[in-house]
């Protein structure tokens, strides 16, 4: 991805406000930057997914992100576990992490 994300990130490197639609390749470089937040292979509570969105964004709802992540295809959910979408669980759910 070559569009640049750091003028939607503080100076801590968190997701300060979603760009316009119209800024779509925006949208999906942040998209990228935050799937990796997920390890590869592992499964997450939706509390999970929120809390470590929670703390990579100052925006007020993350559950945009979320959103945007599932309907982008960056991110799978089941059963109220998500997973990356290029990267199926190893583990079954239900089963800790770790």
């Amino acid at each position: 991805m070559t569009k640049s994300i750091h003028d939607f990130q503080d100076e801590y490197g968190r997701i300060t406000s979603w760009p316009s639609d119209r800024r779509r390749a925006h949208q999906l470089a942040i998209l990228d930057h935050l799937k990796n937040l997920l390890e590869a292979g592992v499964s997450y509570s939706e509390d999970e997914v929120l809390g470590l969105l929670q703390d990579h964004s100052t925006l007020d709802d993350v559950r945009v992100l979320l959103t945007e992540l599932v309907d982008s295809d960056y991110v799978t959910g089941q059963d109220g576990r998500y997973w990356r979408a290029d990267a199926r669980p190893v583990r079954e759910f239900g089963e800790a992490s770790g």
